[in-house]
């Protein structure tokens, strides 16, 4: 272990190094928890996070991953001390918590904080946050929305629990756990992956500790921290000083309810510090769609970065100049035991209002509302084993239209996740997929087009199960911006080849063997006067099959073709 002065600096080689190394090893955490889990969203969907804290339980650095968890982790780590400590761990521990208030917002997120020891000397903690496929409650997936009014109605909560002792997994907590969820065996895999995979992050932790010295790491992320924080505050400050504000709608909280408001008010004050303040949005509703603080954070932050300072890994010190303000009891700070199990289809619909007031202030880097997404969760007993499936899905759409290009197809907007394959589904479910393609004239027409929605038609092959849809956009399309169009409608519909019956977006059913479920996300939304929009451009988006000519047509005024 090398000697190091505190009072002398970093030099620039050496800082890089140990930044670089923090940086690893988280984005290696999550490798090795993809490659380890059970469950598809985790392996396949890539619905988890990374991060590593110092002993005092600070954001040094995280994995490129999930936004919802990322940003909720610096606060999740500081309640989990406070319920355990730093004297208090020991090595070998392991904290276990999926509380909705304290966590990302809801049951199925898992977190697993890990404390890293060098001879009997606290250096700092790793931890790993996890989708289990199924946490219990009302229906198949934990994420039942319309019926669900309390959040014991939703699941298991786990408050912090030490889940590792020294070592050892607690068997009494585990088995508690697999004994009220519907998928135990992967729930188990995918609890023991994140263990796993904290604890080969946790050893070279240590090593680089091991490596450089106590002293030099914890200097050198005290400048990790400031400096961070000093950026974000620079790239703040060329912001126009104001307040900007902007309201959307969600469709509802289940059949026959009322539309739920999402409104913020942004200020910059001009000195390097952003305050966002969701006071005007809506009460929490009676539904399991709330979103607690700790998620309404996550988005808060993940968006102003998006916005002013994109490429910077993300520290604690980036996050120290955002300012957070909501009103309590509102939906964006339920008080518990407000349900939030079906917060997911949130984090689009948290960005596209705050892009939509930045859009005020930084014109020429925001987009089109992005296409909204697919969550639904289909399960019941497999007729083929005797045993319970849940089949967790996730289908994405569109980007918006942009300044100086159209919407990308098929991504992941904002969730940063993956269309999990048809041939998973199809291997470990009793289903079979029979359409996944992109909708011709879906996406909103403008200068820069909006990307496409995308349909996915889903048979069920089992004899019975339960279907719990989690979506929207159903009633107010995706804005455009600028004099961009919106994007089309999403719908969805059960049997479409037979009595087509139109299905709410946060409804939960019965379904039987043969039913097809067809999901038809919105398009995005353009960005600018399609009247604007390059002649050339059009012609090659006939041709890409992007938009139909009829459709061209109605967009943009005249007709066009394919170009040659």
């Amino acid at each position: 272990m090398s000697d190091f002065n505190p009072t002398k600096s970093v030099d620039a080689i050496t800082l890089t190094v140990i930044w670089n190394a923090l940086i690893s090893i988280a984005e290696e955490l999550g490798i090795t928890l993809r490659n380890t889990a059970f469950s598809e969203g985790v392996r396949e969907g890539d619905d988890f996070a990374t991060a590593l804290f110092d002993k005092n339980g600070v954001l040094i650095a995280q994995g490129n991953f999930s936004p919802g968890h990322l940003g909720s982790m610096p606060f999740m780590a500081k309640h989990v001390l406070g319920y355990f400590p730093a004297e208090t761990l020991k090595p070998g521990d392991s904290v276990l918590v999926n509380d909705s208030f304290i966590g990302a917002g809801h049951f199925p997120d898992t977190y697993q904080l890990m404390p890293v020891f060098d001879d009997g000397q606290l250096l700092g903690f790793v931890c790993c946050s996890a989708h289990q496929v199924d946490m219990g409650g009302a229906a198949p997936g934990s994420q039942k929305v319309h019926g669900v009014t309390e959040s014991f109605q939703e699941g298991l909560r786990i408050l912090p629990v030490r889940f590792v002792r020294e070592g050892q997994i607690d068997d009494d907590i585990m088995r508690i756990i697999l004994g009220n969820v519907r998928m135990p065996e992967k729930v188990r895999g995918d609890l023991l992956a994140q263990h796993t995979a904290n604890l080969t992050a946790a050893d070279r932790l240590a090593k680089l500790f091991g490596d450089y010295g106590r002293d030099l790491i914890e200097h050198a992320c005290t400048i990790i921290l400031d400096r961070s924080e000093a950026t974000m505050r620079e790239l703040l400050a060329k912001v126009p000083a104001g307040t900007y504000s902007f309201e959307d709608y969600m469709d509802d909280y289940g059949p026959g309810t009322e539309p739920i408001k999402m409104a913020v008010d942004i200020t910059f004050s001009g000195d390097g510090d952003v305050e966002f303040d969701f006071s005007r949005s809506s009460d929490a509703v009676p539904a399991a769609i709330n979103s607690y603080i700790n998620y309404t954070r996550a988005y808060a932050v993940f968006a102003i970065k998006t916005f002013c300072n994109a490429l910077d890994p993300q520290t604690e010190g980036s996050m120290r100049p955002i300012k957070l303000t909501v009103r309590e009891g509102s939906f964006f700070n339920p008080e518990f035991p407000a349900p939030s199990g079906g917060r997911p289809i949130l984090q689009i619909r948290i960005f596209d209002t705050i892009n939509g007031a930045l859009a005020q202030a930084m014109p020429e880097r925001a987009m089109g509302a992005f296409s909204h997404w697919s969550n639904p969760n289909i399960g019941g007993i497999d007729d083929r084993n005797g045993r319970p499936f849940v089949m967790y899905d996730v289908s994405l759409a569109g980007y918006g239209g942009k300044f100086g290009s159209d919407g990308e197809e098929a991504m992941s907007p904002v969730m940063n996740c993956s269309n999990i394959p048809v041939e998973v589904h199809e291997t470990h479910n009793p289903v079979r997929v029979h359409c996944l393609e992109l909708i011709p004239d879906s996406g909103g027409a403008g200068r820069w087009r909006g990307g496409c929605g995308l349909r996915k038609d889903i048979e069920l092959l089992n004899s019975t199960a339960t279907f719990s849809h989690l979506g929207d956009r159903h009633v107010y399309p995706p804005y455009g911006i600028f004099g961009g169009k919106p994007g089309a409608l999403a719908e969805s519909i059960l049997n479409p080849q037979g009595n087509a019956e139109p299905l709410q977006s946060k409804e939960t059913r019965s379904i039987k063997g043969g039913d097809i479920l067809s999901f038809r996300l919105s398009g995005a939304g353009g960005y600018g006067p399609p009247a604007e929009r390059d002649p050339a451009a059009i012609e090659e988006d006939i041709a890409d099959g992007y938009v139909t000519e009829a459709g061209a047509a109605e967009d943009y005024g005249r007709p066009y073709s394919a170009k040659p």
